[in-house]
């Protein structure tokens, strides 16, 4: 229950804080939200790339796998 309003209460901070001056007392962070999701976003993009990257290896790796295991079952049930 504390780590729900914890976070109602951080979530509430995150709007208040770029609500511009027109509100009371407002933060207007806005441009500086703005400036940092400019910064962040190639970043964000190149890290979830690569691991979608890697998630596509194991995944190659996985049929690769699995057709392996589907032959030698084939190759068990022709020496029944």
């Amino acid at each position: 229950m504390i780590a729900l309003i914890i976070g109602l209460l951080l979530m509430a901070f995150g709007v208040w804080a770029v609500l511009p001056f027109d509100f009371p007392m407002g933060l207007n962070w806005s441009s500086q939200v703005i400036e940092f999701l400019k910064g962040g976003g190639p970043i964000l993009a190149g890290l979830i790339g690569l691991i979608a990257f890697f998630i596509g290896i194991v995944d190659i790796k996985d049929k690769i796998e699995a057709k392996k295991e589907e032959k030698a079952q084939a190759s068990e049930e022709e020496k029944k």
